[in-house]
């Protein structure tokens, strides 16, 4: 039984690709039982496994199958059941056997893959994917066992480390910067200003955290539109941020202006008819998009570029520390998984060692009894038996070691002692 991993992210596809693999929440059964079909056409044996994982920044398909070739299968199937080119999504995906599988499962329920550093929704959608993969009969043995140890392997590395506690990039330090300001931004309406990369991934960490609503002003309308689309916000014009500041709790503002979109006289306007509700702004524009006299108006937060990198820099050597922490619990946990998965694969072997010993043993008692009752000798039997049972157990290592030749003969002339040194 192989496990694996097969899918993309953030990192390997564009949203427009992304969008494309996606699973909706009501098609993740039906695509689980799909998924087995496609691995049980392949190889009849069945028994194969399948959980898949879908979000706004990965699809990802997990298996234990017993095909030849399971990652080309996994890979084939999310193609076919999308009815995508596979050609064009292949250099997209990664294709992750046993281990690094297994290494995959467990950085991405600790957070460690995610786009947001260490952030906990990712847990969360795993386990509701894997409650939708048992209820359709996806889940055996093996996936049953690598999610259940993933959420362990969550849960220590984020009560052991400070994989959570840092910002690491300026988006994220936005975040954070904000939530000293308001305890939960789930109940504030964000304003992002431009439609640019850096806004992109503002508006991506934000969104995480499932702010009330969600608006881009850009110049250009259609580009905002387009950008607020991804989630699931609205867009307006920079012209009506003079009549529409005062509805936003939270501004972020990065454009390529030269000259400030938001003056003081604006804020001020905004903030009294907000009846002086606080209001958080960021300024990641160079030159700057607010003026910067509005930091000293009471109920106006005002941070510039310069006070995220600060932010940044103060937890970059302890998230480093977190991260390579939470690696190595990582690995070690990864490690104690495939010893359980490499005592599961003898497991078969090690039943049939014991039915043929029972075989040779019923055999050999049998053929002591008929002696006794004929009225041989008690040690007489008793040395036919040991010597029978030595004979039987002796007669298949033996053959193996004769009929053996080349670096075959020189690793059972080195194991089969080893096997076979009784105790003393």
């Amino acid at each position: 039984m192989q496990l694996l991993a097969v899918g993309l992210n953030h990192n390997t596809a564009p949203v427009s690709l992304r969008e494309q693999l996606a699973f909706a929440p009501e098609q993740l059964g039906q695509a689980v039982v799909a998924a087995r079909s496609w691995f049980e056409r392949i190889d009849h044996r069945g028994g194969d496994e399948a959980a898949i994982l879908s979000t706004c920044n990965r699809t990802e398909l997990y298996a234990a199958s017993t095909v030849p070739d399971p990652l080309d299968a996994g890979a084939h199937f999310l193609a076919d059941f999308h009815k995508l080119n596979y050609a064009e999504l292949r250099p997209h995906l990664y294709m992750l056997p046993q281990h690094d599988a297994v290494r995959h499962t467990f950085r991405v329920a600790s957070g460690l893959d995610s786009m947001v550093l260490g952030e906990t929704q990712i847990l969360g959608q795993i386990k509701d994917a894997i409650r939708t993969a048992d209820e359709a009969g996806g889940l055996g043995t093996y996936l049953h066992q690598l999610f259940q140890r993933s959420f362990s392997v969550a849960k220590e590395v984020r009560s052991t480390t400070e994989i959570g506690a840092h910002s690491v990039s300026m988006a994220a330090a936005a975040v954070r910067l904000s939530q000293r300001i308001f305890d939960k931004i789930a109940e504030q309406n964000v304003l992002f200003i431009g439609a640019g990369e850096m806004i992109e991934l503002c508006a991506t960490h934000f969104a995480a955290q499932n702010p009330k609503s969600i608006t881009i002003a850009n110049r250009t309308l259609d580009r905002g539109e387009l950008l607020a689309h991804r989630f699931g916000g609205r867009a307006i014009r920079l012209a009506d941020l003079q009549d529409k500041l005062h509805q936003y709790d939270i501004v972020i503002s990065c454009t390529a202006s030269s000259l400030p979109l938001i003056g003081l006289g604006m804020v001020e306007r905004a903030i009294k008819a907000r009846r002086h509700k606080p209001m958080f702004m960021v300024d990641l524009a160079v030159p700057r998009d607010i003026e910067p006299e509005v930091a000293r108006l009471n109920d106006a937060f005002l941070y510039t570029v310069d006070d995220l990198g600060k932010v940044v820099q103060t937890g970059l050597e302890s998230r480093q520390a977190a991260v390579a922490q939470a690696e190595a619990i990582i690995e070690t946990r990864v490690q104690s998984f495939m010893h359980w998965v490499d005592d599961r694969a003898v497991v078969p072997v090690i039943q049939s060692l014991q039915e043929n010993g029972e075989a040779l043993r019923l055999l050999e008692l049998e053929r002591a009894r008929k002696m006794l009752a004929k009225g041989e000798d008690i040690d007489t039997v008793l040395e036919a038996l040991s010597r029978g049972l030595t004979a039987k157990f002796m007669h298949g290592p033996q053959q193996a070691l004769r009929h053996a030749q080349g670096d075959e003969r020189a690793q059972l002339a080195e194991l089969l002692p080893q096997m076979f040194r009784g105790r003393r």
